[in-house]
């Protein structure tokens, strides 16, 4: 069983819904022990990152989460804000993230150039797989790349090269995705990329 945990904050419905067209057993839950006896955990999330670390503390679950994803191994995918907070830090807030992840969460900056993008960054765009990963497996047909869908002002930023699975580009290279061991992170959102999104989520349900 794949738990959601449910932060309340935002995107929850259109992740259930696409884990019940993939034919993936999955509910959306933050009672503890949903959480202690899920296959897998994906932790989403849309808006501040100070919010979302906020309920976590209400909701007592942090404890449970770095038992589950540190002790046990248990499979877990970050999506947008879900994966910022795995992260130590944001320029966005305040509170200390889950620091599951050796790196931290920055605002877009293209300096004082005139000609600098909007933020936040909003569309499609390609990814660039950095290393292999069952994650990312199998995404697009032979020729065709692999778009997702994005929306945030904040990126993730790795301290650790070895930590990126994947990168896209916005002004500069950011960091699109990461996995370290059984803990995955996206930027992007899966459940609003359509096929790409659909055979990402496919792939961490077979992981």
């Amino acid at each position: 069983m794949i738990v959601v945990v449910n932060l309340d904050l935002g995107n929850m419905g259109s992740i259930m819904n696409m884990l019940r067209k993939i034919g993936a057993a999955a509910c959306l839950s933050s009672r503890l022990q949903d959480v202690e006896a899920a296959d897998k955990l994906i932790l989403p999330g849309v808006g501040a990152f100070d919010n979302a670390v906020s309920n976590l503390k209400e909701l007592e679950i942090m404890p449970v989460l770095d038992r589950k994803v540190l002790r046990d191994q248990t499979p877990i995918l970050g999506i947008c804000l879900g994966a910022q907070l795995m992260t130590k830090k944001s320029e966005e807030g305040r509170l200390p993230g889950l620091g599951w992840i050796d790196g931290r969460t920055a605002r877009f900056d293209f300096g004082s150039n005139p000609r600098r993008l909007k933020v936040p960054h909003m569309g499609w765009n390609e990814i660039i797989p950095g290393k292999k990963s069952k994650l990312l497996c199998s995404l697009a047909d032979e020729g065709e790349k692999s778009k997702f869908y994005f929306v945030h002002s904040y990126h993730l930023v790795c301290d650790n090269p070895r930590d990126v699975l994947a990168t896209a580009h916005y002004g500069y290279e950011f960091v699109a995705a990461f996995a370290r061991d059984n803990i995955y992170g996206v930027q992007f959102h899966p459940e609003k990329s359509h096929k790409f999104g659909m055979r990402l989520l496919k792939n961490f349900a077979e992981l």
